[in-house]
């Protein structure tokens, strides 16, 4: 906040209809102004005393848009976005083993994840996602890509026993992951994590070493856990246990550990995600299109577990659209509880901001609208017909805006969408990269 005797001079002010600062949750703020500086926000504060106080180098009067924090995708494949429609209706093991394996093991390279995380770029941002969890291959290029598009992302360094186009097996994957995390650190919006992909593809040896190298090198886990009730089938009946309990006896849980989908869980369990503080990474839409099951949101909020939103990759969602999953996340636990009263608006618009930043350990930083913080937000325009009236600003953001709605986002204090044009991405270019890569598989 600057000297009231004073004038500071900023970069940048906006003065919207509304800030929806996402903490403390619910809160609407009218006549409010969001001061950013530096790539900071400086304030949020009324307009009046922000126009006597600020001398902004640029001012943006959003009259009839909504300041929000940008929605953080907390479990995404980026580069599948170029699998996206390859091959739907079909269950998880069906889908992955006879259609995305094989169409990985024939296509997947270096230039295959520039081009599909150029293409997730262009929608996440399109879509007011400004940070993105990304589990995938070639994780050099998805820090090329975002770090040049000006999107935050958790690059995940990759785990998996058996060999990919990225490496031969779990040596190579440690090696060339330990690379990126390397050639990243000290960039401001971009940081690593563990990826081991999941319990029955990764096996006890490589685990111990991500815990290991994970507490080295203090950065999280982010894995596939309990997706569906094959897959937990498999593992009692191979090992006579269920994943959860080999990971706990392995060490990997912890504060440090996102868990994504948990769709099958005991009572015992969803204790246990609380008591080692556990984040869950809740994918409604790719668990509702696999027949994965229902993650049980409710009681995981009740045990005091923090659950973000994640979008899972185009291929099996088939979109980034993380307003759609707040929405359907919202609507299933309600139904799943048999409680109207579950995860309400403003819980959903947690975990789609400030719960996704805390599970990537990036809650300080960004997440909300408070002073002090990185200015990564997003306008929304909310004049439109789908839109009015408005009675609850949060529960309309939840229920009835569209991703169509995000007029701007910023990054850092840095524009990337400016009245829905896009400024940091060749949109065309982005696009006929994509559609090559359509004739290239289909063939």
């Amino acid at each position: 906040m600057a000297d009231p005797t004073t004038t500071q001079t900023i970069d940048l002010l906006v003065i919207p209809a509304a800030i929806v600062p996402a903490e403390p949750a619910g809160v609407v703020l009218q006549d409010h102004a969001l001061a950013v500086d530096a790539g900071r926000i400086v304030a949020v504060l009324p307009v009046a005393e922000a126009r006597l106080h600020y001398a902004p180098r640029e001012t943006r009067e959003l009259p009839q848009h909504a300041l929000m924090p940008g929605l953080v995708n907390a479990h995404t494949h980026l580069a599948m976005t170029l699998l996206r429609g390859l091959a739907d209706d079909l269950p998880l093991m069906d889908w992955l083993q006879n259609h995305v394996w094989p169409a990985e093991g024939q296509h997947v390279s270096r230039a295959f994840c520039v081009d599909g995380v150029r293409l997730a770029t262009v929608e996440s941002i399109r879509g007011g996602v400004t940070c993105a969890n990304d589990m995938y291959f070639f994780a050099d290029a998805t820090a090329e890509v975002c770090g040049a598009a000006g999107l935050r992302a958790a690059v995940n360094l990759i785990v998996i026993d058996f060999p990919t186009a990225w490496a031969a097996g779990p040596d190579e994957y440690f090696a060339k992951g330990i690379a990126v995390h390397d050639s990243v650190r000290g960039n401001p919006l971009l940081r690593t994590m563990f990826a081991p992909h999941a319990p029955y593809t990764v096996s006890d040896g490589p685990l111990r070493r991500v815990r290991a190298y994970a507490d080295e090198l203090g950065i999280g886990i982010h894995m596939h856990v309990h997706e569906t009730a094959f897959e937990v089938a498999e593992a009692v009946k191979q090992s006579g246990q269920r994943p959860w309990q080999r990971l706990k006896e392995l060490g990997l849980l912890g504060p440090d550990f996102v868990a994504v989908h948990m769709t099958q869980l005991s009572d015992e369990e969803i204790t246990e995600a609380a008591t080692y503080g556990v984040h869950v990474a809740h994918c409604p839409e790719s668990n509702l299109k696999l027949a994965s099951g229902f993650c049980p949101v409710a009681k995981l909020l009740d045990a005091g577990v923090n659950v973000a939103l994640g979008t899972d990759g185009a291929a099996s969602n088939n979109d980034l659209d993380l307003f759609g999953e707040m929405r359907t996340a919202a609507l299933l636990a309600k139904g799943v509880s048999g409680s109207a009263q579950a995860f309400p608006a403003a819980q959903a618009l947690h975990a789609a901001t400030l719960g996704g930043a805390r599970a990537l350990g990036w809650d300080a930083e960004i997440g909300s609208l408070v002073a002090g913080k990185s200015a990564d937000f997003i306008a929304v325009q909310m004049n439109a017909a789908h839109l009015t009236p408005c009675y609850n600003l949060v529960s309309h953001l939840v229920y009835a805006v569209g991703r169509g709605d995000v007029s701007d986002v910023w990054v850092a204090g840095r524009a990337l969408m400016r009245e829905r044009r896009l400024l940091t991405l060749d949109e065309t270019e982005v696009l006929a990269k994509a559609v090559e890569w359509r004739q290239r598989i289909r063939n």
